[in-house]
């Protein structure tokens, strides 16, 4: 008896371990979608404060913010170019060609003990808003007398104030206006596929200090750092490498302070990350990693999101219909919600 009560056992405990060796996987395409309003895409990150409040960046250089359905969509924040350029209100031409003057916020955080709103812009830089919302201060345009090209992610230490924020690139903007074709009188514009094709490597993690409004370089030279999140405890941040399908993590606290390691490789090409609750990460994938792929393969699913758990293993993965791309997965209220850099819509699981 004893000998069969220690088999099963064994068995038992196998079947423990296959079992939580399972991904978990969630289909999308049901979630709800919250239309964005007549003109604007690409709500690329979210946050969440005060009732009812969604806040996003879109596509013409604001910040909105939902009220609930009685209120709807509102302008809470814009740049010195926004309420001063008529081009940057004029829905008729197209973001892609103006984004460069009339800005386009990329990461929103509030810090909660003030309401104050901080927003990676593209091409502003590092800025900050009032609880009341109005136009946004630049707080920052450079680190080390080195000008920032691409700000992108970032995150806020709500026990000291601190932000933490990537500047993706010193050679390539998001977007930047070539020569005007003379045949049909359209920009084109080389975008951020750039970093990735010349493999460029020259990203940066930085860090502003509230105290004394500094920035300072943490990590210099890496490739195509896009989003950041700081960990529950506040030991460490984990940022994701878009170009290299990978996520490092940057120790803040400890015997590793100040050290950058790898947390996780990716099955995709990574955009924002936010914390779970349980300890873990969400990060968003803007498409399937073709690393090392010879040839187009089927996919018999569409990944746009997988969940770490705290030592970077994959414990969750979100899928989507084809087409569908995801720049940022959020919990707030119990739910799912979906930011993406190119649809007009916020999906809300």
């Amino acid at each position: 008896m004893g000998r069969l009560a220690a088999i099963l056992l064994g068995l038992a405990y196998m079947l423990c371990v296959a079992t939580a060796d399972q991904l978990k996987t969630t289909n999308t395409s049901s979630c709800h979608h919250l239309q964005l309003p007549h003109g604007v895409t690409g709500a690329e990150s979210l946050d969440f404060y005060g009732k009812n409040g969604v806040y996003t960046g879109v596509s013409d250089g604001r910040v909105l913010r939902w009220g609930g359905r009685a209120v709807g969509w509102s302008t809470f924040a814009y740049n010195a170019n926004f309420s001063k350029l008529p081009l940057c209100s004029d829905s008729s031409m197209p973001s892609v060609e103006k984004e460069s003057i009339c800005g386009r916020p990329l990461g929103v955080r509030f810090y909660r003990k003030t309401g104050e709103l901080y927003i990676a812009d593209a091409y502003f830089g590092l800025m900050k808003v009032g609880p009341a919302g109005g136009e946004a201060q630049v707080l920052a345009k450079e680190a080390d007398g080195v000008p920032f090209h691409f700000v992108n992610g970032l995150a806020v230490d709500q026990a000291t104030g601190n932000v933490y924020f990537t500047d993706s690139s010193l050679k390539f903007t998001r977007r930047s206006r070539l020569n005007l074709l003379a045949l049909n009188g359209v920009y084109m514009c080389r975008d951020n596929f750039e970093i990735m094709r010349n493999h460029d490597d020259s990203g940066r993690l930085l860090k502003y200090d509230a105290r004394t409004k500094l920035v300072t370089v943490l990590v210099a030279n890496r490739p195509y750092p896009n989003g950041v999140a700081l960990s529950r405890d506040g030991t460490h941040l984990v940022v994701a490498h878009t170009g290299p399908c990978e996520a490092h993590r940057y120790w803040l606290k400890g015997p590793k302070a100040g050290t950058y390691e790898l947390f996780a490789k990716l099955p995709g090409y990574p955009d924002n990350v936010r914390p779970d609750t349980q300890g873990g990460f969400w990060v968003a994938l803007n498409r399937e990693s073709q690393q090392n792929e010879t040839a187009p393969v089927p996919k018999p699913k569409h990944l746009v999101g997988v969940r770490l758990n705290a030592d970077g293993k994959e414990v969750e993965e979100l899928t989507a219909a084809a087409g569908v791309t995801l720049s940022e997965v959020a919990i707030s209220n119990g739910k799912l919600w979906l930011g993406s850099v190119e649809l007009d819509y916020i999906g809300v699981l």
